[in-house]
């Protein structure tokens, strides 16, 4: 059975956005616009995600989730506040994404005959080389 892809979109109603005064570059205007966008998300109380989605995300995001289970992102690279919402936005939906990603499962495999005889060919042929260069009474 196909898994439902989980995104922003499907979750905007449960995020919470909130602005504050950034740092960096941008003169006075730092001083006077809010444009740092900071994420929540509840994982522990959202409706919008089955229990096993909320097992996966704390198993997963547990070093970025505060006591209470909530995700926090933010951004401040741009100056603008629209900018960085859609920055924060796209975080999330990456952190989702890696977060749910299924690992390929490794089957182990075995080297063709073909393979092996070569190798071994190539041993004797490099084994011999190494026994013409000895000096003569070391063997």
């Amino acid at each position: 059975m196909p898994r439902r892809k989980i995104t922003s979109a499907l979750l905007a109603n449960e995020l919470v956005f909130t602005t504050s005064r950034s740092g960096g570059p941008g003169g006075q205007n730092v001083n006077k616009v809010n444009s740092k966008v900071t994420l929540q998300f509840d994982v522990v109380n959202s409706a919008g995600l089955t229990p096993e989605d909320k097992a996966t995300l704390h198993e997963k995001l547990y070093s970025r989730l505060t006591n209470e289970g909530v995700l926090m992102l933010t951004s401040q690279e741009s100056r603008s506040q629209i900018r960085n919402k859609e920055i924060v936005m796209a975080k999330f939906d990456e952190l989702l994404a890696r977060a749910f990603e299924r690992k390929k499962i490794r089957r182990p495999t075995k080297p063709s005959k073909g393979a092996v005889q070569s190798r071994i060919k190539k041993k004797k042929v490099h084994g011999e080389k190494k026994k013409w260069r000895r000096k003569p009474g070391f063997e």
